[in-house]
Parts: structure tokens; sequence; C-alpha cells
């Protein structure tokens, strides 16, 4: 029984640990990391509050060093998906039903636990196995899972207290139900606190959960779960699947009860899956929520106005931080000619100092990127680049996949706006820059909106207040986050709710009131409280 008004404690950001030499986080870090390194993970699905092991082992490799194993997962077939729907089923009365404040409860302990004693784990989990720094996987792992977890309980208890008013005689009441049936949550290999997210906040809103990771992101999904298991989360809340993502679908997008998809990935995915649920509308109980974060092709653009070296560090951070595996990273950039020269001597010297390897070495910048199909994507791109007249590298443009997946930071200069790196996602350490004439300035705006297809993020960098005004409107509908003298990444939680629309998502925003309410079935209740005894209305004399 829950008798009582109760109030969340108030949300605040999780510090970001430096891990600087000398301090004691960076020793733990780095002892968990050689610790983990040395082991090999057991790695199970997890079904109705059970771990389920299969005949079928993959291996967990991390892509800076591909020889070397970490751990086995067991993948999963048709069969274990639809184990995973019924046991989310069998477990929907009792959790959708459970006090919001005992929901609120888990995954405040869940953040506590990532801030705390799992915090070393999660991010050396991360470093292993999607090859992020420290501190990229601090920001990500730790901080921004934590930030997630509470700021979205915070969030939960501002939509219930929302109630409608209520007449004389009349009391009014809205009631937020979790959604009739199961969510998919289909997460990506970039951000563990993605991975995290997606099934966490439908769960929080009393919603069961089917989640499928990206192979390439299990090994620290696992640790996930470990995390939700020790904070109490009831069995078949969350059920969690390694398995092909097709055969996966043709379960639970046939199913009746499918009442929601929580996807972040590739455009093409998210579009496939939503002609998918839209050809099985006729199916399902209630119409599904869509709810997904894709693709990018951010842009940095720069005023004549701009201050080159805040432009440089913008530049080198937002296109080179985990090696440009961000849908959020800058992958386009248009300079003005006055500024072009001591921005491209900026870059140069930045990219010169650039250290390379393994993550364990907490020195380097830069990693590896994700995979061996990721790596040929990436240096297809390059190479196609160097065969055209209208481009050419200015910076990088080399690779090498003997050891890991590790491609240089690659800055392409183009004489054409539309050029192919310019327009197409790569999702690696490519940057294409654009120098345009100073004169052309608003001609440029326009051109920035029109050569992609996504509306992710996007920065402008200006100290002339009228040209940051114009960027503002004529840029209106090019990003969902848009960054004003910043890089186009790192949306905090709470502060800069993230997500984009055209061919980059729903924008939905994540961390934010307005996610969570895509994961709730309102229901008004109206209740008079002295009913009327005649049917005559004074009217009628």
């Amino acid at each position: 029984m829950s008798n009582g008004s109760f109030q969340l404690p108030a949300p605040i950001n999780e510090p970001i640990y430096s891990y600087a030499p000398g301090t004691q986080a960076r020793e733990t870090l780095i002892a968990t990391y050689t610790d983990l390194y040395n082991q090999v993970k057991d790695i199970p699905q997890f079904i109705g509050g059970q771990e389920v092991r299969t005949n079928d082992l993959r291996d967990c490799r991390p892509p800076h060093d591909h020889q070397h194993i970490i751990g086995h997962y067991h993948y999963g077939k048709a069969e274990h998906a639809q184990a995973a729907v019924d046991a989310a089923l069998a477990a929907h009365a009792s959790w959708s039903s459970m006090p919001w404040n005992e929901r609120a409860a888990i995954f405040l302990r869940a953040a506590d636990l990532v801030a705390g004693p799992y915090r070393a784990t999660i991010n050396a989990a991360t470093m292993l196995a999607q090859s992020k720094t420290a501190f990229q996987a601090e920001i990500d792992a730790a901080c921004e899972f934590a930030d997630f977890l509470r700021f979205n309980a915070h969030f939960m208890e501002k939509i219930y207290a929302e109630q409608p008013i209520s007449a004389p005689g009349i009391w009014n009441r809205m009631e937020y139900r979790a959604l009739e049936g199961f969510v998919v949550a289909i997460t990506p290999f970039n951000f563990t606190a993605i991975a995290g997210n997606l099934p966490a906040s439908a769960a929080l809103m009393g919603n069961v959960v089917v989640w499928k990771p990206a192979d390439s992101q299990v090994y620290s999904a696992w640790v996930v779960m470990e995390i939700f298991r020790k904070a109490g989360l009831p069995d078949g809340v969350i059920n969690l699947v390694y398995m092909d993502g097709p055969e996966f679908g043709d379960i639970v997008f046939n199913h009746p009860d499918f009442a929601g998809l929580h996807f972040t990935g590739s455009t093409a995915v998210f579009k496939h899956l939503w002609k998918e649920i839209g050809t099985n509308i006729h199916r399902y109980k209630a119409y599904p929520r869509i709810v997904g974060e894709t693709g990018g092709k951010d842009f940095v653009v720069a005023h004549p106005s701009a201050n080159a070296q805040e432009v440089v560090t913008g530049l080198v951070r937002g296109a080179f931080e985990f090696q440009g595996q961000k849908c959020s990273a800058a992958s386009r950039a248009y300079i003005p000619q006055s500024l072009w020269p001591e921005v491209e001597a900026g870059i140069k010297r930045d990219l010169a100092s650039f250290q390379t390897g393994s993550p364990g070495d907490l020195k380097n910048f830069i990693t590896a990127v994700i995979d061996e199909r990721a790596f040929d994507k990436i240096a297809g791109f390059i190479e196609d680049a160097k065969s055209k007249s209208d481009a050419q590298i200015i910076a990088g443009g080399g690779y090498d996949k003997s050891k890991g997946y590790f491609i240089e930071p690659t800055v392409i200069l183009t004489s054409n706006p539309k050029f192919r790196t310019m327009c197409e996602e790569i999702f690696g350490p490519v940057l294409t820059i654009y120098v345009y004439p100073d004169a052309e300035w608003s001609a440029t705006l326009a051109l920035v909106n029109e050569t992609s297809e996504y509306a992710l993020t996007g920065a402008v960098f200006a100290t002339d207040r009228t040209a940051v005004d114009e960027a503002t409107k004529a840029l209106a509908f090019a990003a969902g986050n848009f960054y004003v003298n910043d890089k186009p990444t790192g949306a905090v939680v709470g502060q800069q709710p993230f997500g984009g629309a055209r061919g980059s998502g729903t924008n939905d925003k994540a961390g934010s009131v307005l996610n969570l309410l895509r994961w709730v079935s309102p229901r008004t209740i109206k209740e008079t409280l002295v009913p009327p005894t005649d049917y005559r209305y004074p009217f009628m004399g």
C-alpha cells in the first residue's frame, strides 16, 4: 500500500571524473580494464528472470585488438524471441500496477549502482567492447546513463502530477496507463547509455520490454542487465535477447500484443521497421508507438566573424571523438575563405598531435572503429575521395586493420558542396570541408539546409549576433539540437533533450518529458460526486 504524496530526490547531473594521472579513479579503472581484458566472460540471454544459454556461441572481441577474445555470448533463435515476449506479457499485470514510487525506486537504485560500485566495470566494459577512451566511456556509460535513470524518474513524477481541472460537483483525474502489450527496444553499439535507456525509460512507465542490443554492444549490455537485476527489477519486465534482426522481427512485429518500438540505429533500418509495422497494423490490438533516433549528417557552419581557434576545437572534438561514431558527430563543415588558412593550420596541428591505439592507454585520443564492416565502409569513402578531381585529402587518409580497426582521422577538402561525403552518413572519423566566399553567408545557410536528408545536430560559430540570429532562423528545420559556438555533440540529459527530425528520427527527445509521454496511454476518469436523479433539464420548464 502506498499512502502518501511522494516526492523523489531532485535529480542532478552526475559529476564527470577526470581520470587525471594520480587520481584513484584512474587507477581503479585501469585495474578493472586489465582484469576484464584477461577474462573470457560467458554472456547468456536473460528471459523471464532466467539466464538462457544456447549452443550457438559468438565471440566478443575488442575492436582495437580483434584477435583477442573477452567473451562469448549465446545467440538466440525465434524460440527465444517468443519466450521473451511471453515472459514480458506474463509480467505486465503486476508491473504495470506497481505503485509508481516503487518503480522509481528500482531505477534510482540502478542509477546509484552505475555511479558507484559498477562505475569502473561499466566504463571498462565500454572501453573494451566499443573501443571508447576513458573519458568517452565516462560521459556515456557512467554519467549519461545515471542521468537518464534519475531524470526520467523526475519526469515521470511531473507527468503523473499533470491533472485536469474539476468543475463544482465533479472530480476529474488523469491516469497514465502503461501501453497494452509489450515494447520492443532495439539499441545501437555506440552508446551504452542509450542501450540502457531505451528499455529502461519504457519500463519505468509501467511497460514490459523485449530488448535486442547490437551484437557489438552485447558485452556492456549484459553489465547493464546485471545492474537492473541488482537494483531489484522484477522478472520478465526487461528481457534481453541476442539474435538475427529479421528473425527477431518476424516474432515481435507479427504479434498482436506489440505495443511500441523504441529504436536507435540507422535510418534505413528504421524505415524498414516502420514499413513492416504498417504492413502488420491490422494484427495489433492498438496502434503502436514508434519512436526512433536514426542517422545524421551533422554540420558546422562558421561565419566570417567567428573565432578561428574556437572553430578548430569544435571541429576536431566534434568530428573525431570516439572516431566520429556518434550520430551527432560533425561530418560536414562550411568555412569562410577569410578564416580558412587559420582553420586549416589549426586542424592539421591538432591532428598531428593525436595519439592512437588501445583505450587501455589513457594517453590515446583515437582508438578503433567498431568492426570490420564499418572499417571497410569508411575506407571506401576515403578511397573514393582520393580518386575524385573535386576533392582532396588534406589530413589523414590512412587505415590499417591488421591488429585493430584503425582509421586515421581524415579531412577532405572539396570544391563541390554536394560532394558525396558532404551528403551521405559515414559514421567514422571523416570530416569534409567546403570553403565558401565570405559574401555568400546567406546562400551558404540555404546550402546547409538543403544538402542532407538528415536533421539531427548542427552548429554555428559567430561573434556577430545578427549572423547567429539569421542562422538560427534559416536552419530551423535542419537540426533538432542546434549549438551556438560549440561542437554539435554532447547533449546532456535534463539540459539538451536530444533528437532530430527529417531522416534523423521522430524527435521525441530522449532525456525529457516528451519521450516518456510516448510510453503511456492516458485515461481520463470523471466522477460525479452527487449524480442527478431526474432526466429533465431546467430549460424544459
